[in-house]
């Protein structure tokens, strides 16, 4: 590693993430269907129409894998709750999934490790979703009372919480791109998710604030949008995918309003009423993450709304073909507090890379991975220096896992698994980090 510990301001958090649905294994403890379940069954949306209901059996492993962080010398883990886990039919309380996270959350304070929870991480109880799911307005207070279930038997040992990982990919890639479960692409739906995502994160601020917890905040996936050319078409199409991509659900929460360049399309879409929500979808909060993977190069075509489409462009690429361009990072924590947080604290809470990687004689050499931490941390640095009140970083992702429709193919891990044995195996970039770290 090119940096240590010392190399980052007193009190910088250093942390790695996952999510519930990924590792935990959701056939174990009496967890609820998913509208992942019934996406991952519908022939050709997951590669080998793989599923989470073993997935790393974190369910059953979560000691040892706590044991990896500790081990690590990482302060925080930032983790998920499932909803179908706490409450199977999206309402009614299952009483071993409230009592698995109480378990998880003694484990992380007895080995000193910070919980870091995120409520939702795309694993919406089927029967929700047959109700509308992110279409209906009613989810917000559905989510709401979920908040209440989770966090009044596990609130009180929060570090901190954010509502919802990733708005973009809860609205957009599953309802307009339809990627990602409940697989639609239908414009209104993706308006009234793109509405209602922000609605349930407000409501769910408001109702863990009744219960007297605090540091919360909001994580927003970010994309930088680079202009194929430099013509103005390009331009107006890289600032369109910017403006759905990054500012929409940033603008809501922290100006109480949507960008004029995307409501252009999207208005007509939107639920009845929409304006008079940004009291709820303005709950202050204490921080605001950035999960931050790479760029997207961005080019103009005829057609309907928004009309652009993305190229590829001619950086390195991870194994998900994304490019590694951490100039990105840098711009938007640098943007992020110039334009909407100001001297709200930063943290980076997603970032990583997918590789191929494999088990050779005990070892798992990921040098790529080594240099792409590397040279995001430079990123951050880079920023903490020009004013961005960067607080902290955190690994995508301890483990091996479940990637969504990419199945088990794609490893984002520090950790390798092996999805027949489950036997985990720390990678050189592990081992890199944890000497920096612990150093």
């Amino acid at each position: 590693m090119k940096y240590t510990r010392a190399d980052f301001p007193e009190g910088f958090l250093f942390g790695t993430a996952t999510s519930s649905y990924q590792i935990e294994g959701h056939g174990f403890g009496g967890a609820g269907r998913t509208h992942w379940d019934d996406f991952a069954a519908t022939p050709g949306n997951v590669v080998r129409a793989e599923h989470g209901m073993r997935a790393c059996d974190h369910y059953h492993r979560y000691e040892e894998d706590l044991d990896l962080i500790a081990a690590a010398g990482f302060d925080c883990y930032r983790f998920s709750t499932s909803w179908a886990r706490v409450m199977p039919d999206g309402k009614t309380v299952n009483p071993e999934g409230l009592d698995f996270y109480d378990r998880l959350t003694d484990a992380m304070l007895e080995r000193g490790i910070k919980p870091c929870a995120t409520l939702y991480h795309w694993e919406l109880p089927s029967p929700l979703a047959d109700l509308g799911g992110w279409r209906n307005r009613d989810i917000a207070g559905w989510f709401g009372d979920f908040t209440t279930a989770i966090m009044e038997k596990i609130g009180d040992r929060m570090h901190s919480v954010a509502p919802i990982n990733e708005p973009w990919c809860v609205a957009f890639l599953s309802h307009f791109l339809g990627h990602h479960a409940p697989g639609l692409r239908d414009i209104r739906a993706t308006a009234r998710a793109m509405h209602h995502v922000l609605l349930a994160h407000g409501t769910a601020i408001q109702a863990m604030r009744s219960l007297g917890l605090g540091n919360l905040g909001g994580v927003f996936n970010m994309e930088w949008a680079t202009p194929a050319d430099d013509s103005e078409a390009a331009k107006a199409a890289a600032a369109l995918y910017d403006g759905y991509y990054n500012h929409w659900y940033m603008s809501g929460v922290f100006k109480g309003e949507y960008p004029q360049i995307v409501l252009d399309g999207l208005e007509e879409h939107l639920p009845q009423g929409w304006h008079d929500d940004f009291g709820v979808i303005t709950s202050p909060v204490d921080w605001c993450g950035i999960n931050y993977y790479t760029r997207k190069v961005i080019a103009p075509t005829s057609g309907p709304w928004p009309a652009h489409k993305e190229v590829e462009g001619p950086l390195v690429k991870t194994f998900m073909n994304w490019e590694i361009f951490p100039e990105g990072l840098y711009n938007f924590l640098t943007r992020t507090a110039r334009d909407y947080t100001g001297d709200l604290p930063l943290f980076v809470t997603e970032n990583g890379m997918a590789a191929p990687d494999k088990v050779v004689d005990g070892s798992v050499p990921d040098p790529n991975r080594t240099e792409y931490i590397n040279a995001h941390l430079e990123a951050v640095q880079r920023a903490i220096q020009d004013g961005a009140p960067v607080q902290g970083y955190f690994l995508w992702s301890l483990l091996d896992n479940y990637e969504w429709a990419l199945g088990y193919e794609k490893r984002f891990g520090l950790v390798h698994v092996d999805f027949e044995s489950l036997e985990r195996t720390p990678k050189a970039s592990y081992h890199a980090l944890a000497k920096a770290l612990k150093g």
